[in-house]
């Protein structure tokens, strides 16, 4: 099941009477504790404890902060909370893991005194988890306490200049096999451009740019509301690249009258970028019939289709999923044109081959580009993933070029910069058809640092947006 299916209105069993604690620090308990044992995901369950819990401003940016902080932090914090424990972190009982996840993230990262971290702390233990547990948890975050968050790093990570990939996965919360093939995708990149690769440095940079928290980013929908004025109505900036983009800064989007219109929508500006590119390949001959074929849940489809509409083209757009499918459609209604959306696998024939003029496949990957939206994510994917989706990747591309017409274009985009589901599958699919591997940076020019192509690759800590890759093909 993928992120976008998960929904925060099942009832968390474990939920307990908040007036007995500090309701904000139960919200994120609660939250923390939906993602471990619920497999939830923070970002659709948070907001419906928020709304439960009747908290606002103030208390709400609190609670949100706490809980992404903690899920953010937790590989840093596991390692802390296990050097100060005489007790092996597995042998710790999982509810009391999360408490001193909590208690440990309030007293390094955020402005709470560390007697008041330690008091709060103990009181949720005592309501959650009952008044054998609060002396356990006390000594250890008092043990916590006696050193400050550089302290800690220096004791339980290895030296960088020992084992550079151990200290960055430490000191900034990453696993390890995610550190490696963000370094080894940055050093890919930058060899293509002359350089030598990547330096410990940039990959340092990019692992803290995957830990600051993500503004929301709206895209408005051309031909449904205009920019600028959306822009002006509600004190916001325009977007860097996208000339769809606005920032918002924080906030709740889906207060806003055109976003429950579906005039405007929450969208990267990197996944903005992906759609804008492939509407601007020029095409011989006709352009009328463009294809999403794995559209859930269905942002860039609605750019897709607000933008085909003013061309003169027709979307259609699919989802092998049913329930990823009726997200496509509800998207979808209300955009001005002509579009469709079905349920239907691609790879299985579900529509001739050669009949449509342009195709994105937004693939299924691991989502290592969208760490910083997806807190817990990295904590949940694993190397095996990677070559798990591998041959459904070849599979999906296969028949997405085997769609589009000669002369026609595909645009093959993943959220993770890993090479296994980038240039390693279009590389591996393209042997078997004759096509053109067309230059994305000529098609955005706005766009600056684009390295030397022909790919695109966009990454959080110098363009500001999530990691995206795009390769268009142009089938001859």
């Amino acid at each position: 099941m993928g992120a976008d299916e998960r929904t925060g209105n099942r009832p968390v069993q474990w939920r307990l009477d908040r007036r007995s604690a500090d309701p904000v620090r139960m919200v994120a308990y609660e939250v923390l504790q939906a993602v471990q044992l619920d497999d939830a995901y923070s970002n659709l369950i948070l907001p419906t404890v928020l709304r439960e819990a009747d908290l606002h401003g103030r208390d709400a940016a609190f609670a949100t902060n706490l809980t992404y902080g903690t899920l953010r932090w937790q590989g840093l914090l596991d390692e802390i909370i296990a050097a100060s424990s005489s007790r092996p972190l597995e042998q710790i009982d999982p509810a009391v893991q999360t408490l001193l996840r909590l208690g440990a993230f309030q007293m390094l990262f955020m402005r709470v005194p560390p007697h008041a971290a330690v008091a709060e702390t103990v009181q949720l233990t005592r309501v959650v988890a009952g008044e054998s547990r609060t002396k356990f948890v006390n000594a250890i975050m008092r043990r916590i306490g006696e050193r400050n968050l550089n302290e800690w790093i220096e004791i339980v990570a290895p030296h960088p200049d020992t084992d550079p990939v151990a200290h960055l996965s430490i000191a900034e919360s990453h696993p390890q096999w995610i550190v490696r093939a963000l370094y080894d995708a940055l050093s890919a990149w930058r060899r293509d451009a002359g350089d030598e690769g990547a330096s410990w440095q940039e990959l340092e940079d990019l692992l803290i740019a995957n830990n600051e928290p993500a503004g929301v980013t709206l895209v408005v929908r051309p031909g449904r509301a205009d920019v600028t004025e959306f822009a002006r109505r509600h004190n916001a900036e325009l977007g860097s690249f996208s000339p769809y983009a606005v920032r918002m800064g924080f906030g709740a989007p889906s207060e806003l009258a055109e976003v429950r219109a579906g005039d405007v929508g929450v969208q990267d500006e990197g996944s903005q970028l992906v759609a804008l590119a492939l509407t601007r390949v020029p095409l011989d001959g006709p352009d009328t019939r463009w294809l999403d074929m794995a559209a859930g849940p269905g942002g860039k489809a609605a750019l897709l289709a607000a933008i085909g509409a003013q061309a003169g083209a027709r979307l259609l757009a699919s989802d092998r999923s049913e329930h990823r499918a009726s997200l496509v459609g509800r998207l979808l209604d209300g955009s001005p044109g002509e579009h469709a959306t079905i349920v239907a696998d691609g790879r299985e024939g579900a529509w001739p081959a050669g009949i449509f003029d342009r195709v994105l496949l937004d693939a299924p990957c691991t989502g290592l580009g969208v760490i910083r939206r997806r807190p817990e994510s990295r904590w949940r994917r694993t190397s095996a993933d990677v070559a798990a989706l591998g041959s459904l990747q070849r599979e999906l591309l296969t028949a997405a070029l085997t769609a589009v017409r000669p002369g026609g274009v595909v645009g093959y985009a993943t959220c993770s910069p890993h090479l296994a589901e980038t240039e390693l599958v279009v590389d591996d699919v393209c042997r078997g058809f004759d096509v053109e591997r067309l230059d994305v940076r000529a098609l955005l020019p706005e766009v600056p640092d684009l390295g030397s192509g022909p790919d695109l690759r966009l990454w959080p800590h110098l363009h500001g947006t999530d990691g995206m890759f795009l390769a268009l093909l142009r089938r001859l």
